[in-house]
C-alpha cells in the first residue's frame, strides 16, 4: 500500500490488512492491544495514535515517525531490527522495551518515558530531548554520544554503561551520581 492516509480508524476490532505500507499517514488511529505482527512501515507517519500494548513481533519500522502518540507497554526488542529507524515526538512511551536493540541516532523529543528498558541498548547518538526518564534502565548500555543536555529523571550508573563524549548538562548531572549515594546540594 502506497501513499494511503488513515485517518480514525479502529485496529482494534478490524485488524489493520498484513501487507508493506509505504509513505502512509496514520491520524488519530487506535492499535491498542493489536497485532501488527509481520507488517512493514516503510516511511510511515502516526499522528496522535494509540499503540499500547500492541504486538508488534517481526514488525519492520523504517524511517517510521510517531508524533503525540500513546506507545505503552511496547516490547520494540521483538521487531524486525532490519532497516529498523523511528523518531518520536511528544509521545508516552512509558513501560515500553528497547532491550537489546541497535537505536543508534533515534530522536526522542519531549516524550514521557517512564520505566522503559534500555539494558544492552546501542544507543549511540540518541537525543532525548526534554524526555522525562523516570525509573528508566539503563544497564549495559552505549550511550557515546548521546544527548541528555535537556534530560530530567534519568539514573545512569557510569561504571555500567558506555558515556564516552555523552552530553549533559550540569543541572542534570545529578542522574550520573544517583548511584553512588552522593547527596548534591
Amino acid at each position: 500500500m502506497d501513499n494511503k492516509y488513515f485517518n480514525s480508524k479502529d485496529f482494534t476490532t478490524n485488524l489493520l490488512t498484513k501487507a508493506e505500507y509505504l509513505d502512509c499517514t496514520f491520524t488519530n488511529c487506535n492499535f491498542e492491544n493489536s497485532d501488527i505482527s509481520n507488517i512493514n512501515f516503510m516511511q510511515c507517519d502516526f499522528v496522535d495514535c494509540n499503540f499500547s500494548n500492541v504486538n508488534v513481533m517481526h514488525t519492520v519500522f523504517n524511517d517510521a515517525n510517531f508524533t503525540g502518540c500513546k506507545i505503552i507497554g511496547v516490547l520494540f526488542q521483538n521487531c524486525n531490527s532490519f532497516l529498523q529507524s523511528f523518531n518520536f515526538k511528544n509521545c508516552n512511551l512509558n513501560l515500553s522495551s528497547f532491550y537489546q536493540l541497535k537505536i543508534n541516532k533515534t530522536k526522542f523529543d519531549n516524550c514521557t518515558m517512564h520505566q522503559v528498558d534500555f539494558t544492552e541498548t546501542e544507543a549511540k547518538q540518541v537525543n532525548f530531548n526534554n524526555c522525562d526518564l523516570n525509573k528508566s534502565i539503563f544497564e549495559k548500555t552505549n550511550l557515546e554520544h548521546a544527548n541528555f543536555t535537556t534530560a530530567v529523571n534519568f539514573n545512569i550508573n557510569p561504571s555500567y554503561n558506555q558515556i564516552k563524549n555523552a552530553l549533559f548538562s550540569k543541572n542534570n548531572l545529578s542522574g550520573l551520581l544517583k548511584s553512588f549515594n552522593i547527596k548534591i546540594k
